[in-house]
């Protein structure tokens, strides 16, 4: 015999109430809350109606895409298209959205099915991930997009400038070139200033200036990894400059 979104809610009452508490919203609709947890394959076996969270997992991920993407906007104005969709994919994808459904405890509530509960399916991050999507949806829906804002600002903002540094620090010379073409229409200079130690380890020291300003030093074995360490002090003295 199975059962009813309503009765799992009165099963549910006391994980309901501690999730809520942990993500700072409350549900005027619970029937929301707890069809987000719902993972088709609890509901295959367990749901009368076979309601699962899919369809809000499809609501969330547009949600998502929305209120990060106008929260990098305002937070960056300047910034190209591309670097902010790099940051916004950065933040959202599987692993991201995974790590933000177990910041909040996420797996607890989940109701799985016997064989994906068996699998340590709570855990999975496809799986939490989904449900992180399909809790989005639910607050959307349940409080609208003020609500589901002021929700994913909290939980995305204090991983957002990690995020950028993480993607600034892989390419720092792609992006120094990009900052100072589209700032002045002229590329920075780098100079071999040294070169010291045996030929199996040599140490090489480069700097970057532009327009006769020294913005950034480097020292590393190759000349390559010194350049992107001198355009990433350089970019952090720009950023300081422009406040």
């Amino acid at each position: 015999m199975g059962t009813t979104l309503t009765a799992l809610i009165q099963d549910n009452e006391e994980g309901l109430q501690e999730l809520q508490e942990r993500i700072g919203y409350q549900f005027r609709d619970l029937q929301l809350l707890q069809l987000s947890l719902v993972h088709s394959s609890f509901a295959f076996e367990r749901l009368d109606d076979g309601r699962h969270n899919e369809t809000l997992e499809f609501l969330g991920d547009a949600v998502l895409d929305l209120t990060v993407g106008f929260i990098l906007f305002s937070r960056f104005p300047e910034m190209r298209e591309g670097k902010l969709t790099r940051i916004r994919s950065a933040l959202v994808n599987e692993g991201g959205l995974a790590e933000r459904a177990r910041e909040i405890g996420l797996g607890g509530p989940l109701l799985l099915g016997k064989g994906e509960t068996a699998a340590h399916g709570s855990d999975k991050p496809s799986i939490l991930s989904c449900a992180y999507e399909a809790l989005v949806g639910a607050v959307f829906l349940d409080g609208g997009y003020q609500a589901a804002l002021a929700f994913v600002r909290q939980f995305f903002e204090p991983h957002i400038d990690h995020h950028q540094e993480q993607l600034v620090s892989v390419d720092a010379k792609s992006a120094l070139q990009e900052l100072l073409q589209e700032r002045f229409n002229e590329g920075p200079e780098y100079v071999l200033i040294g070169e010291e130690g045996p030929a199996h380890a040599r140490l090489f020291s480069i700097t970057v200036r532009f327009q006769g300003q020294e913005l950034g030093a480097g020292r590393a074995s190759s000349k390559k990894e010194a350049e992107q360490q001198a355009a990433r002090e350089a970019l952090i003295v720009l950023r300081r400059q422009n406040g």
